[in-house]
């Protein structure tokens, strides 16, 4: 089930997310615009007009068992960013390189 967690919460869950799925594994975070409603909007019918009082972003991450979310207001999208950029730069080094050789290949193949 997935909880809205506060923001160092989210990161230290995340950092342990990442950590866990470091040798094998994937996870996969998504970022959306939030206004705050729970239920969604209804399709035909009155239309209510319902407009945030400021914008907000819902991050979601998950590894395919564990789910994680949290809601960034605008006030501390800075600080939250700043974190959540040296988290990830901390964790994004078990990328594998590009092979340079197959599209050195694949350009003398074309021409």
């Amino acid at each position: 089930m997935s909880q809205i967690m506060m923001d160092v919460q989210f990161l230290t869950e995340l950092t342990r997310l990442f950590q866990k799925c470091r040798s094998s594994g994937s996870v996969v975070i998504t970022l959306k615009k939030y206004d705050g409603r729970t239920k969604p909007v209804p399709k035909k019918g009155q239309a209510e007009s319902f407009e945030p009082a400021d914008n907000k972003c819902l991050i979601r991450a998950s590894d395919g068992k564990k789910k994680l979310s949290t809601v960034v207001s605008t006030k501390e999208v800075i600080k939250f960013q700043m974190a959540y950029s040296n988290l990830l730069r901390a964790h994004m080094d078990g990328l594998k390189k590009k092979d340079k050789k197959s599209k050195s290949k694949k350009t003398k193949a074309t021409q």
